[in-house]
């Protein structure tokens, strides 16, 4: 049987936890004013978007404090399935309520106003979100830790909602059309849906171990449909 090395080394390991961890800092720390912002905001203009994009902050911080608990552990892979769960659970509880607000603004309950806070803060959340997202990820892949996979689409999936807001923002301001923000939000709530029920089941990323591996376990890892699982080789600068 062939046998050869896959994965980073254990220093590399250390530094992409340590990378996640502050990673993880960051997002929490945003998203927690991201919420405050955004709540304040919508309460003040009668927008249920901007509430319910503040609460979707929350979920977020939920979701990122979860992958916190787990790298703070020496053996965060013992933590994985728990934290994945946690993650699934804020998917399905965005969602939810992404849905039922979008399906009361559709029905003509309230009319929000115009806000100039809340069109700044879509703008930043559209900028910053998808780096925090991307950086995630790609630590994540690398380590193969499918709940910090799992929490870069969380952050992702915030991107789109900042874009949702931003338009939905913009052309109630600009042209009154208060049917736009929902009909892009039921959307998110589809793909909130997919993305839980993938981390429910642990899809979100194939972890490849750190050891030494038979080239056929090599051969069904490469089988994974989202390219999340392929090996990353270790490079000079790595060691």
């Amino acid at each position: 049987m062939t046998v050869i090395t896959l994965g980073p080394t254990p220093a590399r390991r250390a530094a992409l936890a340590r990378r996640i961890r502050l990673l993880v800092a960051a997002t929490i720390t945003y998203n927690v004013i991201e919420a405050a912002v955004a709540i304040t905001a919508g309460t003040i203009a009668s927008s249920s978007a901007l509430i319910g994009f503040g609460l979707d902050s929350i979920v977020e911080v939920a979701s990122a404090t979860a992958v916190a608990w787990q790298f703070s552990a020496t053996d965060h892979e013992r933590r994985e399935r728990a934290a994945l769960r946690v993650i699934a659970l804020s998917f399905f509880a965005l969602a939810a309520y992404v849905t039922f607000d979008a399906v009361r603004a559709l029905l003509g309950t309230g009319e929000a106003g115009h806000s100039t806070p809340g069109l700044i803060l879509a703008a930043l959340s559209l900028v910053i979100m998808p780096f925090l997202s991307a950086a995630q990820r790609r630590a994540g892949r690398e380590l193969g830790s499918a709940s910090a996979v799992a929490d870069s689409k969380q952050t992702l999936l915030c991107t789109y909602l900042s874009g949702v807001l931003l338009v939905g923002l913009a052309l109630n301001s600009l042209f009154g059309w208060s049917w736009a923000d929902p009909i892009a939000a039921l959307v998110i709530a589809a793909v909130a849906v997919k993305e839980g029920r993938e981390a429910w089941r642990g899809d979100a990323c194939c972890a490849v171990p750190a050891a030494a591996l038979s080239a056929s376990t090599v051969s069904a890892a490469e089988g994974c449909a989202n390219g999340c699982c392929s090996p990353v080789q270790d490079t000079p600068q790595d060691k």
